[in-house]
This record gives C-alpha cells, structure tokens and sequence, in this order.
C-alpha cells in the first residue's frame, strides 16, 4: 500500500514537473512567434478550444497552437478566443460526482494565458440572462434536451458533451443530470451572444474550432455558420501526432477520394505493412495503446465453436463517443440494435454470437458508465448457449475471429473496415466513417437491416462485392497518409499518451515551404483546400 501511494505521488510530482517545464517552453517560444510575425492584413482567423485540455498540452491543444503560430508568421491576423470564467460549467471541468463542483477555472485560465503568450485573445466572462433562467426553471430533461431559445437548439448543442462526460448516452432524468443541462445551457448562451459580438466586431475570414461536439465549440461553430462564415473542425489524426483538419464535421470524418484514384504498388506495400501490425495489436488510437499483446483463440474457444454451424462475432462501439451521434441513422443508438439483435440471435440456436466491447470501454479516466456488459447483463444475454462475451480488456484477437466467422457485425466500428479489407462480408448497423463509399453491407432501414441479417445466418455462402475490399483499402490509405497531417517534427510524446511536448524548433518549420502539413492547413481554411497531403 506504501509503494504504490509513493508512485501515485512521484507520478504527481513528475507529471507537475513536466507541465511546467513544458509550459515554459511554450511560453518562450510564444515570444520567439510574438517577435517574428510581420504586420498583420485582412480579416482575422478565429482559433477556439475550450475542450481540449485544461492545464496539460493535448494533442487538439497542440494542433490548435502550432496552426495559429504558422497563420501569424504569414502575416494573417489571429484572433484566440478564450475562456476566463465564462461557463458555469464546462465539459473538461465537471465533477460526475459532485456536479456543483466549479470547474478549475484559475489553473485552465493560466494556461491559456500561457498557450497565448504575446498574441491578440479575446476573453469572455460568464453573464447570467434572467429571461433564459426563467425559461428553463423546472424544465424535465426531454424538455431540456430539445430546449431551443432565440433560434438557437441550445439543448441538442449541449446534449454530446453532456453524453461525454457523464460516460453514457442514455441519461438518467434526475436532478444532477437536469442541473448540468442547465448550467450547460446557460453556458452555451452566454458563449453565443460573445462569440456573435466577436464575429460582427472582426468579421473574420474562418473560424478554426477543436471536435466542433462538445458544447463550446458547437455552439461557436452554430454562430459562426449562422453568419455566412467557414467553421473549420480539427481532431487527431488516424497516425500517432497527426491531426485531421475539414470545413465538415471532423468526428464524422468527410472524405473525397476521386474516382480515378487507385492505389499504386508502394502504396499498396506501405499499406500492408501498416495492417500487418495493426492486425498484431500494434496500434494506437489518439495516443492511446489498448493491448501489449493479442492471443489467438484458444482451445476452450474452439471447442465452444465447434459445437455449432457457424460464427458471427458482434463489434460494439463507446456509446458516448462524439462519433455516436453521426452513427444513429438507421437505430435510435447502439443498445437499441443490439436489442433487436437479441432477438434474431435467439432464433438461431445453430449460430454462435459473439459479441465483442470495445477496448475503450474501460480506458483510465474514460471509462464508460453504459456498458456493453451491463447490457449483456441486464438482457441476460448470458443464460443464451450460443452467445459469448468478450470484455473489453480481453486481448483475444479480433482478425484471428473475423477469419473463422461466416460473416461480421458491426455499429460503426473501424474493425468493419478492415474485415472487409480481409475479403470479409460485412453487416453494418451504424453510419461509419468508411460507409460514405460502398464498403460493407449497410441496409438503410432497421427492417431491411433484419432482413439482411436472417438472409446472411441461412445462405450457404454470402457473395461479397469486389468494390468493398478496394474501396475500404483506398479509403484507409486516405485516412493514414492523406488527411492526416504529421505534426511529429514539433512535438513529442508526454508522461500521458494523450498529451504533447512541444519540441525545441526553427519557426522557419513553421512556414509553409518548408512544412508540406502547414502549407495544407494554411489552403484549406485561407483558399478552400481539401486539407489533403500530396505524395
């Protein structure tokens, strides 16, 4: 007990240590930018992210900083704007349990102070509206969830950040749940009447937000787009240090891919490599490593499977993740179709389900509180023969279980993907990423959908389309070496995976002919480029 409360503290202390050592390089190279941009022309751009970090450098807080340096020293005007007690109640800064907690609002407010050493930030405080706290007084949570007010649907605004922090997507109707909501509410409102003065006052060419999902940023990017201006959206990147920049949603992850595109014999190569340790367990995901290791299915498994015709493992995703709400087109959300999955799966006694939770179920400091076991649990899916659970720190290989299945399930899982990348057949339930080109099965109704799931479970074999397979490869090479953009030559790895150290650079890195990723983002918010890297 001794030791690990002495390396809880040793961590602290080092992880202190390392923000403010970061922190000083930051603000020393906020000076160096401060002292090199030449006069500033035109109408400015406006950065803002209050959701990505409160007193560590992200990874989005990274991408964020480094892109406004590169627009200053090309002599574009930036305007930052930033939070200084502005919301009752932020995303980052909510306690789950306690929600009357304040949020840290001295630390988040020195670092921004930090991150805009030297630069021109606009801040804003919290202002209460008494007509719009009468509105809401009293209000259940349906009506809070839909509660629009001067045009604008603050409570839709509001309602994925809400999913996010509180770790679910079905919300409890009780007064802690009610009373986020509403401070959320007001919050978003006084972010919209400020960032509206900040829009009509400088008229800027674009605004550049973080996710544009949690409630700052949708709210700021609603406002922006009210008034004729480009709301730009960035999140990390498919690669480790990369960000993914677009004038769309960027947790929905809009892709060109033109039509005469075909993948040559080194990108093929590159691309089989990247697989080949992917399929090992050799990834990440935003920074985050889920397993060390991947086991293959052992004899017990194959004993179970043997006892019946055939395989169909089930794919479940995070439920509050900010990709959720672009998922829910053809069911209400994920636990509703596994609902009515349950129901198919027993009628087919012969068929063994395994339905498998997503790794990110239960990372550190993220873990969901709406969970696949639960449901699992609650539908006492485990009194079924023919289902199998797999938890979500289990390290049995997924691929090694797409290869013996007769076919896959999937909400809107990457894994989806990549078995039809393997030549898998695939059955999709919810609006992926990769479904904007035809690469699974992917009926458009919850009843074609049951209808295509029974046609799969009784054909001897299902005939898969040839365009998944390169449309999925095509659509995965875009996202790995097109769209996301390296910022690796500024920044390197924190204590936490999830964060970034600023490195010691030349801000001539900085300029686009020097930095293919620079001059990217720089054409895709300034001329209307694709925010698309050229090989």
């Amino acid at each position: 007990m001794l030791s690990k409360l002495s390396n809880f503290y040793t961590q602290n202390i080092q992880r202190r240590l390392t923000r403010h050592l970061n922190n000083l390089q930051i603000w020393k190279m906020a000076r160096r930018v401060a002292k090199s941009v030449p006069a500033a022309e035109g109408a400015p751009v406006i950065f803002f992210k209050a959701s990505s970090g409160v007193d560590d450098l992200s990874w989005n807080a990274a991408f964020h900083l480094l892109t406004s340096w590169a627009f200053r020293l090309q002599g574009i005007p930036v305007r930052f704007f930033a939070c200084k007690n502005g919301m009752t109640h932020c995303v980052l800064g909510t306690n789950r349990d306690n929600v009357k907690q304040k949020p840290p609002c001295a630390s988040c407010t020195y670092q921004s102070k930090t991150l805009y050493t030297g630069a021109d930030a606009q801040t804003f405080s919290f202002n209460a509206d008494e007509e719009l706290d009468r509105s809401l007084f009293n209000l259940p949570l349906p009506e809070l969830m839909d509660f629009k007010f001067n045009g604008i649907p603050l409570g839709q605004l509001c309602l994925p950040g809400l999913r996010w922090i509180l770790r679910r997507h079905h919300l409890n109707d009780d007064e802690p749940t009610r009373y986020l909501l509403r401070e959320y509410i007001r919050s978003a409102w006084n972010i919209a009447q400020e960032f509206e003065s900040l829009i009509k006052e400088t008229q800027p060419r674009a605004v550049v937000v973080f996710n544009g999902q949690m409630y700052p940023e949708a709210t700021a990017k609603f406002i922006a787009r009210k008034h004729g201006i480009r709301a730009l959206t960035h999140e990390v990147g498919l690669r480790p240090k990369t960000v993914f920049f677009t004038e769309g949603e960027a947790t929905a992850y809009p892709l060109h891919i033109p039509d005469e595109f075909e993948l040559n014999d080194a990108q093929n190569a590159r691309l089989d490599d990247y697989l080949s340790k992917r399929f090992q367990g050799d990834f990440t995901m935003a920074g985050m490593k889920f397993w060390s290791d991947m086991r293959g299915l052992d004899e017990e498994f194959l004993a179970k499977a043997a006892e019946f015709k055939q395989i169909v493992p089930i794919f479940t995703n995070v439920i509050f993740d900010t990709s959720q709400p672009h998922a829910n087109t053809v069911f209400g959300d994920m636990f509703t179709w596994l609902d009515e999955v349950l129901w198919i799966i027993r009628m087919h006694p012969e068929t063994l389900f395994v339905i498998r939770a997503h790794p990110d179920e239960t990372r550190l400091r993220k873990a969901s509180l709406e969970t696949v076991e639960g449901w699992y649990h609650y539908r006492e899916a485990y009194w079924d023969e023919n289902v199998i659970f797999v938890p979500p720190q289990e390290t049995l290989s997924s691929y090694e279980l797409i290869q013996r299945a007769k076919f896959t399930m999937i909400y809107n899982s990457t894994i989806g993907m990549e078995a039809s990348i393997m030549g898998e057949p695939v059955l999709c339930a919810g609006k992926a990423r990769f479904t904007q080109y035809p690469t699974v099965f992917f009926p458009q109704s919850v009843e074609a959908y049951k209808e295509k799931l029974e046609e799969f479970l009784n054909a001897e074999s299902i005939e898969v389309p040839a365009e998944f397979k390169r449309n999925a490869r095509q659509f995965l090479y875009y996202q790995l070496y097109f769209s996301s953009l390296p910022f690796g030559e500024y920044l390197e790895t924190g204590i936490r995976t999830s964060h970034g150290l600023l490195k010691d650079f030349d801000l001539e890195r900085l300029l686009p002919e020097n930095s293919p990723t620079i001059k990217v983002i720089l054409d895709g918010v300034l001329n209307n480029g694709d925010f698309l890297l050229k090989e």
